[in-house]
């Protein structure tokens, strides 16, 4: 056993007053001392810059918040929060969760983006390890790239295009032109918005394809408005989104008797955009912060890190982190396999998710609301920007899981 130079001290302090050697290592700081535990990394790789940063900003501070209400301990170790930006590129993302992964981390949430959701899960599935989608919206996440240590949180395509476009469809949106981002979740969404105008009866006439961050829709909201298309379907996100209807309402899409469906939007679309501009546009979410009691105190408490409206991904982040969380308390181990079968087990309870159940294929089964923006009139204040007109529970908002080609689920 090789002592350290004050334990050798000891020893001769020792010699000179006569103790045991087991006295000497009661004295004395040794090497083979028991360690202080290793923390248990988790991380936040979220598009904190560009065409998404307004959307992901807060992530970070609502995955904190989730280790907060633990304690900042579990199976008494510390959990370590880490946080990166993917910048939207897939191959950026990628070799973030490599790197993270073999450093350690056991869990990846946030995500946004589906290009970037889609490379990260491949990265998890090749590690074995927990990916928790949160931003991402691209169906496919519980479908053909469903994985075993890998769930997808809070809203998906199919249940965007479901819940929003079955709702215009009815109210008389039975014509349709699409103006969509050019990758993975534009298409998506397209493609399943297009089932449900089809499905109700109604008919796409057209559509046309943006990069993303595009800065000039003017081409493309032309092309819209000479369709004489009832509803422009804006399938895009963040700041194509805010240009879009921005820029449609310059043309005057709107006043010549065109509706406008974008098929996700978030309250920092809404600000931007601002009541009198937006007001009337219906979206579908998985939270608003002024639902209830329960989700205003969080709101509240969220505040205090960061001071803006929370949106359904920074609430998703908490409750993915907070069930993943306890899951590995429950499970007595971060071993992904185990941790991920506890989670499947133990129903979601948080304070934007009731008792929702995480599938087979990793979607977790939750309700989903439709929501209008409000008018001004309506509005008390600059944060009260949403009327709920429909809770949409999870069997009639998401896929069949029969219907989703998720190689975990036989036959």
């Amino acid at each position: 056993m090789k002592l350290t130079s004050v334990a050798r001290m000891g020893g001769i302090f020792a010699a000179a007053v006569g103790l045991t050697s087991a006295g000497i290592l009661a004295l004395a700081p040794i090497e083979t001392r028991a360690q202080a535990p290793q923390p248990l990394k988790i991380g936040l790789l979220g598009g904190l810059s560009g065409v998404y940063a307004d959307i992901a900003q807060g992530q970070v501070e609502a995955m904190q918040m989730a280790v907060d209400e633990v304690g900042g301990k579990v199976l008494g170790r510390p959990i370590e929060v880490l946080s990166a930006d993917h910048q939207n590129k897939p191959d950026v993302a990628a070799a973030v969760a490599r790197k993270w992964y073999d450093e350690g981390v056991k869990m990846i949430s946030g995500l946004d983006t589906s290009s970037v959701g889609l490379a990260v899960r491949k990265v998890a599935q090749e590690k074995g390890q927990i990916d928790l989608n949160v931003g991402s919206a691209t169906a496919d996440l519980s479908g053909p790239a469903c994985s075993a240590t890998g769930a997808h949180w809070s809203y998906d395509t199919y249940a965007l295009a479901h819940v929003t476009g079955s709702a215009v469809v009815k109210d008389g949106g039975d014509t349709w032109f699409f103006v969509t981002a050019d990758y993975a979740f534009g298409k998506s969404m397209e493609d399943e918005a297009t089932k449900v105008v089809t499905a109700a009866g109604g008919k796409v006439i057209g559509g046309v394809k943006h990069p993303i961050n595009t800065q000039d829709f003017s081409s493309y909201m032309l092309q819209a408005q000479a369709s004489k298309a009832k509803i422009i379907g804006i399938a895009n996100a963040g700041g194509d989104t805010i240009n879009a209807i921005k820029q449609g309402g310059e043309f005057g899409l709107v006043k010549g008797g065109q509706r406008l469906a974008a098929l996700l939007v978030f309250e920092s679309d809404v600000q931007s955009l601002g009541l009198p501009v937006a007001q009337g546009l219906v979206t579908t979410t998985a939270f608003y912060w002024d639902q209830n009691d329960e989700t205003r105190a969080w709101t509240k408490k969220f505040r205090t890190k960061k001071d803006k409206v929370p949106n359904h991904t920074t609430a998703g982040v908490y409750s993915a982190t907070l069930h993943y969380l306890k899951a590995v308390q429950t499970a007595g181990t971060d071993e992904p396999l185990a941790v991920m079968k506890k989670m499947k087990e133990m129903p979601v309870n948080d304070m934007m998710t009731k008792n929702a159940k995480l599938r087979e294929d990793g979607r977790l089964m939750r309700d989903m609301y439709l929501a209008q923006v409000k008018s001004p009139a309506e509005s008390k204040g600059k944060d009260d920007i949403y009327k709920i007109l429909a809770t949409v529970p999870p069997e009639q908002a998401f896929r069949p899981l029969n219907e989703g080609k998720c190689p975990l689920i036989k036959n």
